[in-house]
């Protein structure tokens, strides 16, 4: 891995993998839905958009053939605290990637009539969001936990933002949050040196200065969300405060996932889903935050078996709360980090990923050798205090479904220790 600054202070960070012919090249920029007004709403996401519906060399169309034309894929995402604008295409076409990218990152036109049509777009996504409750009911667990704290808000905003913005809006908006400050460049793949001459090329003249954005960490509410709506299945999250990025125990975090939620030999799915047969989709993931984070577990099952699953899960958490896991689990769940972390190392475009995240959100970088390392040195004391901060208040819970007959007399207490 190298990092290099451009003469105008931009990050860049790069990785040569000789071996392969595709190269992933990404624009980070550390803005996300966090950092929107409540007035904003969906405004990082809708940037992400219209970058793609032309500029001053390029149609939307045009834009879609230029990456057509060389095999190549280009696409775009937005989270809560960054957005990322990438390409893959094979070695030899990178600086038309380059070109192409760095155009609509700088000379977007945002006109009026693609904003009108690309609002529709989105409205279209919202409500395939809201068609889809199982997504849905993990925006409300976190609802439940922040409140009405920006990491709470949807990505996507809502209609009646949406349709107040326009072109002047956005503008403003990557005014004062594309920065040089806020922008990480990232590739990975079958580079060489020419790539800093390519970058001075289509980045050194970016001269948007700026403070990286200030952000307050939320309180963790322990709240409760229902939301009624007509499925054939209940869709239920719990949350438990967790770990935000670059923490210590991160791997330590990631371990307790494994073994409770990560996979399918992990605790809820063998009781639940195998043992039986209650649920077809149960899983438990961590979410990570500059300054917080987020311990889920989901579970969608029929009304008439809620309650059991709702039981079953609770009596799986107080066990790992009260008696920890084992050595077998940990041991287990080492392996299958290793692994899973080597084999993400295949692609050029997890590792371009990695390097723009990490860079982004923490400056700083570890080698594999050091990541294995520090799995390897997790020990059930570790485990055992991310246990600890995780049951030390009362958990949030979110559901989507018909009936809230099974939330009535929960006591989200009952599992602090």
């Amino acid at each position: 891995m190298k990092k290099v600054q451009l003469k105008n202070g931009l990050r860049v960070v790069m990785e040569k993998i000789p071996t392969c012919r595709s190269v992933s090249f990404g624009i980070w920029v550390k803005t996300g839905s966090r950092n929107e007004s409540p007035e904003q709403g969906g405004i990082s996401h809708f940037i992400e958009h219209m970058l793609f519906k032309g500029t001053e060399r390029f149609n939307a169309k045009e834009i879609a053939e230029q990456f057509d034309a060389i095999g190549g894929n280009v696409n775009a995402f937005t989270s809560k605290e960054y957005t990322c604008f990438y390409a893959k295409v094979l070695d030899e076409h990178l600086p038309i990637a380059v070109d192409v990218l760095s155009d609509m990152f700088f000379r977007s036109l945002f006109d009026p009539e693609e904003l009108r049509k690309e609002k529709n777009v989105i409205l279209e996504e919202i409500s395939m969001y809201e068609d889809t409750p199982d997504d849905m009911v993990h925006d409300l667990v976190s609802e439940a936990a922040y409140g009405s704290h920006a990491l709470a808000k949807p990505i996507l905003g809502t209609e009646e933002l949406l349709q107040t913005m326009e072109p002047k809006h956005l503008q403003e908006y990557m005014r004062q949050n594309y920065t040089v400050e806020n922008t990480v460049i990232s590739v990975a793949g079958n580079i060489d040196d020419s790539i800093i001459g390519l970058m001075e090329k289509y980045f050194g003249d970016f001269n948007n200065k700026g403070q990286q954005s200030s952000i307050v960490a939320p309180d963790f509410l322990g709240d409760l969300k229902y939301y009624r709506k007509k499925t054939e299945q209940n869709h239920i999250c719990l949350s438990f405060p967790g770990l935000q990025i670059g923490a210590d125990n991160q791997y330590a975090m990631t371990l307790l996932n494994n073994t409770l939620g990560g996979g399918m030999s992990s605790r809820l799915f063998q009781e639940i889903r195998e043992k039986r047969g209650l649920a077809y989709s149960v899983y438990s993931y961590h979410s990570s935050y500059a300054d917080c984070g987020l311990f889920t577990v989901y579970a969608g099952t029929a009304p008439k078996q809620t309650q059991e699953v709702l039981n079953l899960t609770k009596e799986i958490l107080h066990d790992v709360s009260v008696n920890g896991i084992n050595e077998s689990e940990l041991t287990k769940g080492k392996e299958q980090l290793k692994g899973s972390l080597i084999l993400s190392l295949e692609s050029t475009g997890s590792r371009m990923n990695r390097l723009g995240k990490n860079e982004l959100m923490m400056g700083r970088h570890n080698t594999l050798d050091e990541m294995i390392a520090r799995i390897e040195e997790v020990t059930m004391d570790d485990v055992n205090a991310v246990l600890k901060e995780m049951f030390k208040k009362p958990y949030s819970l979110a559901m989507v479904g018909s009936s809230d007959r099974v939330l009535s007399g929960i006591r989200r207490d009952e599992l602090v220790i």
